[in-house]
């Protein structure tokens, strides 16, 4: 399971950051927009070095090296404004690439180096006032052609969808509004960790 972090301030960050890795997150997407990279640098070094395997960065890659993180995620705009980029040499043995999609087709055009991928949005979205799906991902899905790359769910996941997103092909799930917007992120991200388990669990 992922989150992703809010993208502005939100009390207590890193203390529910801490909260989350310490009940078995396995990524946490650091994704804030307007940072500087002085002011990522200050918030990467908030967090417990034993994580920082469980951190993909979004945004100020070039820190990466220095905070001991290897995991790098590219927008959609990113990937298409500067295509030769991809395929690149990976400069670390277990570095991991991942991207946003918002079709099938695009998900579907991806070079096998994208270890998974975000299609959103899934539902309407819980973070973004009037964000909602232009079409039946669910449907789109039994169109893909691109077993390479693991297919992550964004946009309005929560505990009452995850077994019903996972039961309909997609690998994983990404958890944003449904943390952010809850008054116990921390609760709500162990009942949907609960969920995701359990589906697991019954496909072993």
């Amino acid at each position: 399971m992922i989150v992703i972090t809010n993208p502005f301030f939100i009390e207590d960050e890193i203390q529910i950051l801490h909260s989350l890795l310490e009940e078995g997150l396995s990524l946490l997407h650091i994704r804030k927009p307007n940072f500087s990279e002085l002011e990522m640098a200050q918030f990467i070094h908030q967090i417990k070095l034993e994580f920082r395997t469980n951190l993909v960065l979004h945004s100020h890659h070039q820190l990466a090296e220095d905070l001991g993180i290897e995991r790098f995620h590219f927008s959609e705009k990113e990937r298409k404004e500067f295509p030769e980029r991809f395929p690149k040499p990976c400069r670390f043995e277990s570095e991991s690439i991942s991207t946003s999609t918002h079709s099938i087709e695009d998900f579907n055009s991806l070079a096998n180096e994208f270890d998974y991928a975000f299609l959103s949005p899934v539902f309407k979205s819980i973070s973004k006032e009037d964000y909602h799906p232009e079409m039946d991902l669910f449907e789109a899905l039994k169109s893909r052609t691109n077993q390479h790359t693991k297919v992550i769910a964004l946009g309005g996941i929560d505990a009452e969808n995850i077994q019903k997103t996972l039961e309909n092909g997609f690998d994983d799930v990404a958890l944003l509004g449904s943390i952010w917007n809850n008054k116990n992120p921390l609760k709500q991200f162990k009942l949907c960790q609960q969920i995701a388990l359990s589906h697991s669990q019954l496909q072993v």
